[in-house]
């Protein structure tokens, strides 16, 4: 049993994506399927689909280039279960100069940065991808 399991689907996807898998499949959670819905909005995964086995699980299509490369560039968990990382709105980092998402879990549910400033409200920095 793992003890954070976001950043175990972070690792998940960052390999799968190094390996130039075209899928993977992980364990089902409402905050993962929010994640993935909110990193399929931005462009960096391909499709998100519930599937059901034995268990329910989540199949996460990756996203390539023409050229072949990753859409995703790097895959960061920024809070931890050993230390959480609360910001204001007007304190929430900037990826890569505004390249990138930094993706954050505030009272509203989850959102970019980006959003989170439009709408004033601060929260749990969850993870930045770029």
């Amino acid at each position: 049993m793992f003890t954070d399991p976001i950043a175990d689907m972070l690792t998940r996807i960052r390999n799968a994506s190094a390996a130039r898998k075209d899928e993977l499949v992980l364990p089902y959670s409402k905050f993962k399927a929010n994640l993935a819905q909110v990193l399929l909005k931005e462009g960096f995964i391909g499709a998100v689909n519930e599937v059901m086995g034995t268990h329910k699980n989540l199949q996460i299509s990756l996203k390539y280039s023409g050229s072949g490369e990753s859409v995703i560039g790097g895959i960061k968990r920024v809070s931890k279960p050993g230390q959480r990382i609360y910001l204001p709105a007007d304190k929430l980092p900037r990826t890569n100069s505004g390249y990138g998402v930094t993706v954050v879990s505030t009272s509203r549910g989850l959102m970019t940065d980006k959003e989170a400033r439009k709408a004033k409200v601060g929260g749990e920095v969850i993870c930045q991808v770029w």
